[in-house]
């Protein structure tokens, strides 16, 4: 037993020594400059401590990188987890601007981050359960006040009803067979994928506005040929970024086939994705049948249960609210969870962490979960405003007139803006959650620390000159219009009694491309996460990229030269 203790003294000495060395080489690798070639060009992953920073900014110099997680295995450890890999430390740091959220506070457990990441889990799960009750008693409500049933034996004439259900059912069908074919294009062709997808999407976009248009719905024929017209001008700017772009996926896509586990969570996320969806269609048929004013509302006239206008808007509004928040949640969640496992894969390819994928999905939903919460929460508040402004503007549109017409500019103004910011924050998101899920810190501090990290190593130039993130937010925008498109031919082709003066078909598009949308959102999330870590930890340790990963290096200036000066 004595021996035996020895031993594993001896073999934690070993691994502190392996760490403390690679941390060593990785701090004088940044301060006394280092070029793989000598100094001829190539990646110049280091520098020295007077240079600045690449974005040309003056005022401080280069330091060395900030302490991380990674520790390093001792050969063929079989023991050797993501736990241990990417062992999580005591954080140091006060959130004290998180304490606005809850009020003025004055103990000293306000300052501590893992009590006020637990607030905005509270949070999280305080807007779930409301809507589960508010859910619960809306679908109740529809249950005892049904009518009919099918797509054309609904008897209800004053709102939606079951061929409303229908009409999600068969967006969810549509979604979600679209969104695991996109996956799988992307699986089976990744250098073809991006111009597969910018093809489609012109393709689609024109028929769709000429139908539009053929068919005299001015507001949405006008939306598709803006669109359309936005993506040509897109892909020509895009042309020399294509190669780059195409190797980054194909990279990407290469590593999640060695680790199928990537798929798996990619299935199981739209799959509950899909559920939440349905769940969210029946609910929100469920709050116009309950409470939508009507005499022939039956639920009306039953003692206590007051129908009224104002009643229907707040519980839509709130519903809505939440399902962007908990969607949100959940594809970042599963960005989190996959960065885990190309954090293993980058840090440790020769000895690849046991159990890295539940490992990363555990501390996602355990450590993580409040941080995940938060910057879900940020995102999900300015969607839900971009859906406000989607209504609206397309009730601008229906009503014509100058009144109307005025309406949707204002929105239309609003919608860009909005769209700016949400873009800003997404940017964001995605790498401060990477670095969330690789060294476990809160989510400000992550956002603040790898932002700083990407603008002063100049990783911001060869992420805005990948194109994968936009791709794939174009493939989400594709299944969403698709959902758009066959509830305005159902509505079209079903012609349902409450829908007689077209005033519902505005809601019930915008929500189908809602649905859509966010179940293409996360299904392709993890064709994107791989990227996204990638470049978060070539940021914080470039070495690792040339000495343990030298043909992706090589392959990288190869294909884009431009990244020899990228990176510094």
């Amino acid at each position: 037993m004595a021996e035996a203790e020895k031993q594993r003294q001896r073999d934690g000495q070993q691994q502190s020594q392996i760490q403390s060395r690679i941390q060593n080489q990785s701090r004088t690798q940044y301060n006394r400059g280092y070029s793989n070639n000598g100094g001829g060009g190539g990646f110049n992953l280091a520098y020295n401590s007077n240079q600045q920073p690449a974005n040309g900014s003056r005022g401080h110099p280069y330091g060395p990188p900030p302490p991380y997680s990674f520790n390093a295995s001792l050969a063929h450890d079989e023991k050797y987890s993501f736990n241990d890999a990417f062992r999580l430390e005591k954080p140091k740091y006060n959130d004290l601007w998180a304490s606005l959220l809850v009020g003025a506070c004055k103990t000293r457990r306000c300052n501590d981050p893992r009590w006020l990441t637990s607030v905005h889990s509270r949070q999280f799960l305080v807007a779930f359960g409301g809507y589960v009750a508010i859910s619960g008693l809306a679908i109740h409500g529809y249950d005892e006040g049904f009518s009919g049933h099918g797509i054309y034996r609904d008897l209800n004439r004053f709102s939606l009803n079951s061929n409303t259900i229908i009409l999600f059912a068969f967006c969810l069908v549509i979604a979600f067979v679209f969104s695991y074919g996109y996956v799988w294009l992307a699986r089976l062709f990744p250098r073809s994928f991006i111009w597969i997808t910018g093809i489609l999407n012109l393709a689609w976009a024109l028929g769709t506005a000429i139908y539009y248009l053929t068919q005299g719905y001015w507001s949405a024929g006008i939306v598709f040929l803006l669109f359309a017209v936005f993506l040509i001008f897109a892909f020509w700017t895009w042309i020399d970024r294509i190669p780059f772009s195409a190797l980054m996926l194909e990279t990407s896509i290469d590593v999640s086939k060695k680790y199928g586990h990537v798929y798996i969570v990619s299935l199981i996320g739209g799959l509950l994705a899909t559920a939440l969806a349905a769940w969210f269609s029946v609910t929100l048929v469920a709050i116009y049948v309950s409470y939508e004013p009507s005499r022939h509302n039956p639920r009306c006239s039953v003692s206590g249960n007051n129908c009224s206008h104002g009643k229907v808007i707040g519980l839509v509004v709130y519903v809505t609210f939440a399902m962007f928040w908990i969607s949100e949640w959940l594809k970042n969640t599963i960005h989190t969870t996959i960065a885990g496992v190309y954090g293993s894969w980058y840090f440790s390819p020769h000895n690849f962490p046991k159990r890295a994928t539940r490992g990363a999905a555990k501390r996602a939903l355990t450590f993580s979960f409040g941080s995940i919460c938060f910057g879900s929460l940020v995102v999900a508040f300015i969607q839900f405003l971009k859906q406000v402004c989607s209504v609206a503007r397309s009730q601008g549109a229906r009503e014509g007139g100058a009144a109307g017409c005025i309406a949707y500019a204002i929105f239309c103004i609003l919608t860009c803006i909005l769209s700016i910011i949400e873009w800003v924050v997404e940017f964001v998101n995605r790498y401060a959650f990477c670095h969330i899920a690789l060294y476990g810190k809160a989510y400000t501090a992550s956002a603040r620390d790898t932002w700083r990290m990407m603008k002063d190593r100049g990783i911001d130039a060869l992420i805005n000159d990948c194109l994968v993130s936009p791709v794939l937010s174009l493939g989400a925008i594709f299944i969403g219009y698709a959902c758009a498109l066959f509830a305005y031919l159902y509505l079209l082709e079903t012609d349902p009694r409450y829908n007689r003066d077209g005033g519902f078909t505005a809601v019930i598009m915008a929500y189908a491309f809602l649905i859509g949308f966010q179940i293409g959102n996360v299904f392709t999330t993890p064709l994107g996460s791989g990227i996204d870590t990638i470049f978060v930890a070539v940021g914080w340790d470039p070495h690792v990229m040339i000495t343990d990963h030298p043909e992706l290096s090589r392959e990288i200036v190869r294909v884009y030269p431009r990244a020899q000066q990228a990176i510094h």
